[in-house]
């Protein structure tokens, strides 16, 4: 099993710069926090195929940490859903 490395580059009440290896995730955490309200800013890029996702989100309305939060909380959400509905 192979674990997704994520390193916290800088961390502040609002902004937020980390890299994350795993593209997937960094494009899924993109989406769902570019939908929520409170953050102004997210997007990622990678210089290199070779080299991590460097993800950067900016809030003014709510911390990042609690931006995350609820991002993650409605993945989880949609995926039991896809889940549920590919068992039927």
């Amino acid at each position: 099993m192979s674990y997704m490395e994520i390193v916290i580059l800088n961390e502040q009440k609002d902004d937020i710069e980390m890299k994350i290896d795993n593209l997937t995730v960094a494009e899924i955490l993109r989406a769902y926090l570019s939908e929520t309200s409170g953050v102004d800013f997210v997007a990622w890029r990678r210089d290199h195929i070779s080299k991590p996702a460097l993800l950067k989100i900016k809030s003014s309305g709510k911390t990042v940490k609690k931006a995350m939060n609820e991002a993650i909380v409605a993945i989880i959400k949609d995926s039991e859903k896809v889940m549920a509905e590919l068992k039927k």
